[in-house]
């Protein structure tokens, strides 16, 4: 079975849980940006968690199907329509041959997840069917996918049933203004203690510059370096440092002024000091911020990032037993 793309949105892509194991050889996890989102559409549609589906970003594909099957759109609000019919979101939807999916006006968030029955079955590539477009690597013909395109559906290894919806509670929606949960590190004793403390208690946008790669944020004000000779190896810039390994989701700020938080396509080392980490359990949310959403950064514990891990792992598990 395939599915025909007649359009393909502003930038939609193969995703799955990305690509774990090469980052140290330069090659970024890639993956869904929510992975939350991704793994309910894919357990809506009875589908392994880590199976490949389509990842839209402000504006979704029209996609026509080839055959019966069933599919669940999750993630961002972004009315869902089945031949022109709205249909709920973060529910199994049967489809008939020759229907199209399409969508309406994002309403909220910035990113959804398309999920069919048997995952998008696009050759592996590192262990992984994920697009990092930047490589040329996975996904279909490690693109983005476009108009014309017919992309090969596996088979459904049960008999997923539709009406199956993901409960209101376990769909996250971030309170305005966002708060992010940072662990300060690896180079924060670069800043003065006055500049770091501003950091964590100024109002923040997301800047325009916002994609797979960073979420650049504007509007607080500058850091403060501590002066010092840069060691050798280092650039001119007081935020320059050695270059070293970037953690996923660690924060850089290059030249001290609008920090950049590195996400699933980010390259895994550079040149530019990390004001801390964003925690694992809100590297989701995110991938659903749009350009100018106010974020506030909070400053958090080892012991509260493990305790917001073990949350998440709950969150996960209840969905998990709720579509069985």
């Amino acid at each position: 079975m395939t599915i025909k793309v007649l359009n393909p949105g502003l930038l939609t892509s193969v995703q799955d849980l990305g690509r774990p194991g090469y980052f140290h050889l330069g090659i970024p996890v890639s993956g869904a940006m929510d992975r939350f989102a991704m793994r309910a559409a894919n357990l809506l549609v009875g589908n392994d968690e880590g199976a490949a589906g389509l990842e839209a970003v402000f504006v979704g594909p029209t996609i026509e199907f080839q055959a019966d099957t069933v599919v669940a759109v999750t993630g961002a609000d972004m009315p869902v329509r089945i031949d022109g019919e709205a249909q709920p979101g973060w529910t199994a939807l049967a489809v008939r041959a020759g229907q199209v999916l399409s969508f309406d006006f994002l309403t909220a968030g910035a990113r959804i997840y398309i999920a069919v029955a048997g995952g998008i079955d696009v050759p592996v590539a590192l262990g992984s069917r994920s697009t990092y477009p930047i490589g040329a690597l996975g996904g279909f013909n490690g693109r983005a996918i476009a108009a014309g395109d017919a992309l090969p559906v596996g088979e459904s290894g049960g008999s997923p049933e539709a009406g199956k919806s993901v409960p209101d509670d376990l769909r996250r929606k971030a309170p305005m203004p966002v708060e992010l949960r940072i662990l300060p590190g690896l180079y924060d004793h670069r800043v003065t203690t006055e500049s770091l403390d501003r950091f964590f208690n100024e109002e923040w946008k997301v800047a325009p510059e916002a994609d797979r790669m960073g979420y650049r944020f504007r509007g607080g004000t500058p850091l403060e370096f501590i002066e010092r000779e840069q060691p050798f190896g280092a650039g001119s810039d007081p935020s320059n440092i050695v270059d070293s390994c970037y953690p996923y989701g660690s924060v850089q700020v290059p030249g001290g002024t609008e920090p950049i938080i590195l996400h699933r396509d980010a390259v895994s080392g550079g040149g530019y000091f990390m004001i801390g980490t964003v925690i694992s359990a809100d590297m989701d949310l995110i991938g659903q911020l749009q350009p100018n959403t106010p974020t506030r950064f909070r400053r958090v514990s080892m012991e509260e990032a493990l305790d917001a891990r073990r949350e998440r792992a709950a969150r996960l598990e209840r969905l998990r037993m709720t579509l069985g």
